[in-house]
């Protein structure tokens, strides 16, 4: 193979013309990893436009270009010769040009160029469209590839062509027409053409991946090395071959997150905790107050929590419950424990609406109890934080709800032993480590909780390094809510239904997807809304206004008129998402629903049917069918968190069921969690395996293995060197 010629390692290659080939003569000079830090323009043929173009999707080296993988690859295109080609089906042919010419078109600025063909069997004219360029390269009568569609005109058959190699040039032969063509994420400016041919420029160099999983776990499963599986990925013979490559990449993926969660795990628990005495009167005479019993999942919840407070080893739980099932007491006993063994205890919301809601519901639910929790949120005057800070820092208070405004530099809590973080999800790594740091040595016990359902997997991909419990029951009596799609011509009845349940004295919640009007997305303002319904459908009943660019103040008066019931309708934002809790409101009308993902739509229904009365929540959306509409329907049928966490990720990609980055724990390039379930449970295990052994990967059969998590995640790895 000459200069610039594609060289595949055995195992890869192509059926065909591409046939696999001998190993690139680079391994014969041992590992470079440097060689993946040049810059792409190093390759043969790869200028300054076509780099410029491949930086638009995050592709400057030669080893990012490596790791630019296909996410599908076309059908298998066999070879056909011109007496065998089929009409109106895709065919490959490989033929000479016997002559060629270019005519234009009726239509201005349109070039037709046409070629007789032949290859020995016949001859066809083959047709392209406003490529005269090649008329200089087919003057040499040279032998191409060219895949295309015989149209089926009769007396004159044209052969259309879709893509064109000429054989002999630059050795990339059946690139785009041969085999298995891979199939690369693209732009308007960056064409798949120019990323396989980028990518194929790339394969001699892919000998110099470095491969973290150490040689006796590859050949237990029987997966091709790094390098190997790359160029599978990209250039399969079979699709299980590719689908095998593709696999055991994710599998390493898979196996370096895992890892770097059970360091995490293990650095956090490395450090001490208070460890609470015995259940005291607080925590005793909680269940006194309820108005009804606690499930037996809360029980149990309450009961594995306990066994952690118990331990001098920091408490590091994940608490999912779907939305109604009863976190707030399994959190406000955990908070119990810790204020009547003398220490102080915190409870961070990401808003301020939700923390000032928590505020009330636990004055509500401990004054009887003696306690009196203060509030910390970014909205307070100079002297109310003052005060609330003093407070904290002499110890008098000892339970404390806030915002992020808990974690700034001026907050001292001097003996936090039980920390609570509320929809966690919604912090980043680094602001609930940041509430977790503790003092004086000691870490606080620390409760995760979240009422988005997260699928098992997913659970363990970003919270492997927390126990889970689960509230899988709902306190007796509720209802499921209604829920309905409303169309165009049921809006006037989806009214009506909301007025009559007015009458009756129950509330409703009117939910926007934006604050101000945008004419790019075409939905309903929040502020415009309010204006509209109250002159309009709503005229004659109390309105309230709440969205996130209020004043705190505003903000606070509104939800408490609205919790009192001297307001019937509440227009919203999202902002109500989570946490807020009107047992009088028993309808929800979410206006542009097909703008929410499942998971969200999901939290806003929970908001009612938190009482014993029949509920209903209204989903306003168009009459185009689609995905969307879809989506829709699929949440009208169920109401199980899970389930449709599980359809949101299917439909909407894991990557987006939050919107928020769970910054530390790198991007997924390969893995898919719905898919993946497999891989993930057995990379989980062989990480505890590895770790049982050599808690600091010290061995060196893990020495590349340390050197992938050092790259991938810094700071755990740089922890392990302290070890």
């Amino acid at each position: 193979m000459g200069k610039g010629g594609l060289s595949f390692p055995l195992g890869c290659g192509r059926v065909g013309r591409r046939a696999a080939v001998a190993v690139p003569s680079t391994q014969k000079r041992g590992l470079n990893p440097a060689v993946l830090e040049r810059p792409v323009t190093a390759l043969p043929g790869v200028g300054k436009v076509v780099a410029a173009k491949l930086a638009t999707v995050g592709v400057e080296t030669v080893g990012r270009l490596l790791l630019y993988l296909p996410f599908r690859h076309e059908t298998e295109a066999h070879l056909t010769s011109i007496q065998d080609l089929p009409a109106g089906r895709p065919a490959t042919l490989q033929a000479h040009v016997l002559s060629c010419g270019v005519r234009m078109g009726r239509r201005r600025n349109l070039s037709i160029l046409e070629a007789l063909l032949g290859d020995g069997t016949g001859t066809v004219v083959a047709v392209w469209y406003n490529q005269q360029y090649l008329e200089n390269a087919f003057g040499a009568q040279p032998e191409i590839l060219v895949r295309g569609v015989l149209s089926a005109r009769p007396g004159a058959p044209r052969f259309m062509v879709q893509s064109c190699e000429i054989l002999g040039v630059r050795g990339e032969a059946g690139l785009h027409t041969v085999g298995l063509v891979p199939v690369y994420p693209a732009s308007a400016d960056l064409s798949v053409r120019t990323i396989r041919t980028a990518v194929a420029r790339a394969a001699g160099e892919a000998a110099h991946l470095i491969d973290p999983c150490p040689p006796r776990l590859l050949a237990a499963r029987g997966y091709p090395s790094r390098s190997q599986a790359v160029l599978c990925c990209h250039f399969p013979r079979t699709p299980d071959e590719a689908r095998r490559a593709r696999d055991s990449l994710a599998f390493r993926e898979l196996l370096l997150l895992q890892l770097a969660l059970l360091q995490r795990r293990r650095r956090q628990q490395r450090v001490q905790a208070t460890a609470l005495a015995q259940p005291g009167a607080l925590s005793s005479a909680l269940p006194a107050t309820l108005p009804y019993a606690p499930t037996a999942a809360q029980s149990r919840v309450m009961a594995e929590i306990e066994t952690d407070l118990r331990r001098d080893v920091p408490m590091l739980r994940l608490l999912q419950g779907d939305v109604g099932s009863g976190k707030t007491l399994v959190a406000l006993y955990c908070l119990l424990r810790a204020v009547e063994d003398g220490g102080q205890a915190a409870l961070m919301a990401p808003t301020e609406v939700l923390a000032e809601q928590h505020l009330l519901r636990l004055q509500e639910m401990v004054s009887p109890l003696g306690v009196s929790p203060v509030l910390l949120r970014g909205g307070q005057t100079q002297s109310e934080r003052r005060r609330v800070l003093d407070a904290l820092r002499s110890g008098e208070a000892r339970l404390v709800v806030g915002t992020h405004a808990l974690i700034q530099d001026k907050v001292n809590l001097p003996d936090l032993r039980v920390a609570v973080i509320d929809e966690q999800h919604r912090f980043g790594v680094r602001q609930r480590e940041a509430l977790a740091a503790g003092r004086r040595g000691l870490r606080p016990h620390l409760l995760h909780m979240t009422a988005t359902p997260i699928p098992r997997t997913l659970s363990l991909t970003l919270y492997g390094d927390l126990d889970v419990s689960i509230l899988d029951e709902m306190p007796p009596g509720r209802l499921p809510v209604a829920t309905s799609l409303v169309t165009p011509p049921r809006r006037a009845a989806a009214w009506a239904a909301v007025r009559r349940r007015l009458e009756k004295g129950e509330q409703a919640y009117v939910v926007c997807p934006l604050v101000e009007e945008s004419e790019a997305l075409g939905e309903a303002a929040a502020t415009a809304m309010y204006d509209e319904l109250g002159a309009g459908e709503l005229r004659g009943y109390s309105l309230g206004l709440l969205h996130g660019s209020l004043p705190p103040a505003t903000k606070q008066q509104v939800m408490k008129e609205f919790a009192e019931a001297r307001l019937q309708v509440l227009v919203t934002t999202t902002v109500i998402e989570v946490g807020v809790d009107v047992a009088g409101a028993t309808c929800m009308v979410i206006l542009g629903a097909r703008r929410f993902g499942l998971s969200q739509l999901h939290q806003l229904r929970g908001r009612v049917g938190r009482s014993r009365l029949p509920s209903l929540c209204l989903l306003f959306t168009d009459d185009d069918p689609g995905e969307a509409q879809d989506r829709l329907a699929v949440f009208a049928r169920t109401s199980d968190g899970f389930e449709l966490a599980e359809a949101d990720m299917r439909l909407r990609g894991e990557g987006q069921l939050f919107g928020e980055r769970q910054s530390g724990l790198g991007d997924l390039r390969v893995a898919r969690l719905l898919q993946d379930q497999r891989l993930l449970l057995e990379a989980r295990e062989e990480a505890r395996g590895i770790v049982s052994r050599d808690a600091a990967l010290r061995q060196p059969e893990h020495y590349f293995l340390k050197q992938a998590m050092m790259e991938q995640f810094g700071a755990v790895a740089h922890w392990l060197d302290k070890v």
